[in-house]
């Protein structure tokens, strides 16, 4: 995502750490030749060109977004769906790319960043990354393990989708945590002014 206010994910959003080895012999159509079933392919992902974008609502009022780097990831894919991998995503590289801001409110892109830095929300200093594991994948539908200021609970990945361009993959996918289950828990002092609970986040990784 360079495209979940207040992720600085957390959003969320990376090691893809794989393990789809198969030591049996192959054919060349890249099926296994003893079972007759395709294996897994490990893929490289390109750092450079994938990202996580992250969105954030203040209920009623605005939403703040922006994109988030991936600094570590692995993945592999089998008969044109995910099968396994992880991803790692810096915190520090919080960008935002909405304009609700207001300099003479005291609301500017710095401020946010700074806000979202802090240890109201993820901490970046003691906890500069966070990742997400595949443990299972079902269809379009990817379980596994999000860290977010060194807490881990299980989250789904949904609308995943593995395109197939030139010599690469293009992997898609959306994921909504509630912030509140990694301690991201700061809330608004004024009235009337409701952070939302849900950050979204929307996955990008380009892979060959």
């Amino acid at each position: 995502m360079k495209s979940l206010n207040y992720l600085s994910i957390g959003v969320i959003a990376a090691a893809l750490s794989i393990s789809a080895c198969n030591t049996a012999p192959k054919s060349e159509s890249g099926s296994d030749t003893k079972s007759g079933t395709i294996s897994a392919e490990a893929l490289t992902v390109n750092l450079d060109k994938s990202f996580v974008s992250w969105k954030g609502d203040m209920l009623g009022m605005y939403s703040h977004s922006g994109v988030i780097n991936i600094s570590d990831a692995e993945l592999s894919v089998e008969d044109g769906h995910v099968s396994g991998g992880s991803f790692t995503v810096d915190m520090s590289s919080m960008t935002p790319t909405d304009e609700a801001y207001n300099p003479e409110e005291g609301r500017t892109k710095e401020r946010l960043v700074g806000h979202l830095s802090s240890p109201d929300f993820f901490d970046v200093e003691n906890h500069p990354t966070s990742t997400f594991r595949i443990k299972s994948v079902d269809g379009s539908t990817v379980t596994g393990d999000l860290t977010i200021r060194g807490i881990t609970h299980e989250e789904t990945v949904k609308n995943v989708t593995v395109t197939k361009e030139g010599n690469g993959y293009k992997i898609t996918g959306d994921l909504t945590f509630d912030r509140t289950k990694y301690d991201v828990s700061f809330k608004m002092s004024v009235q009337d002014m409701v952070l939302s609970d849900d950050i979204e986040l929307d996955i990008e990784l380009i892979a060959s």
